[in-house]
């Protein structure tokens, strides 16, 4: 099947009127959603078609922002992007409500995913949804409370991750993960 056959396929199908991290919680509409290592933007650009106020798109790499960039061009949505190292992001203080990530999951460099985490926290007004590795579990709840000083921590759902051979240091053709979807209120709410 080509990818235009299969584009066109996935938008015929039915989706859910009211998503329910969007209808449950309140954390994206009107509001002003940052996309930590946004890649090509899915999250972010999700977070614009889901009503968000503004939209950053933040990523190392100058080539996502790039593409990034064009997909929200490409539907017509108006979003900024940032090319930073989110280690040595200057913000200081709740600047955005909602932080979305799917972080790099901390293999190849341990704890890349809590990093991440630990800046969305401290910038976040309102909640931050981050994806991170089933096995991290007790780990990722027990820093964002006792470490990073999150509010709460909870998982909303477990997500099966087909992870393909992108870069040159996966070994395997294609490897299926398990990943949580989590929900993180900042201490300050």
């Amino acid at each position: 099947m080509k990818l235009k056959q299969l584009e066109s396929l996935l938008g015929t199908l039915q989706q859910f009127s009211n998503p329910k991290a969007e209808n449950s919680f309140g954390d994206v509409t009107d509001k002003v959603v940052a996309d930590f290592g946004c890649g090509c933007g899915t999250l972010g650009l999700a977070a614009a078609l889901l009503g968000a106020e503004h939209v950053i798109g933040l990523d190392i790499d100058a080539q996502s922002i790039e593409i990034a960039s064009t997909n929200a061009e490409d539907l017509e949505l108006d979003m900024d992007f940032v090319q930073c190292d989110l280690r040595n992001l200057g913000w200081r203080g709740p600047i955005v409500d909602t932080v979305v990530m799917n972080p790099p999951f901390g293999t190849r460099r341990k704890g890349a995913d809590m990093d991440f985490l630990s800046v969305a926290l401290k910038i976040a007004s309102q909640a931050v949804y981050s994806l991170h590795k089933t096995t991290t579990r007790d780990h990722v709840k027990r820093t964002a409370l006792r470490d990073y000083h999150a509010k709460s921590a909870e998982v909303l759902c477990e997500l099966r991750y087909d992870v393909p051979q992108l870069y040159k240091f996966h070994k395997k053709k294609e490897v299926d993960i398990a990943v949580d979807l989590w929900r993180f209120v900042p201490r300050g709410v």
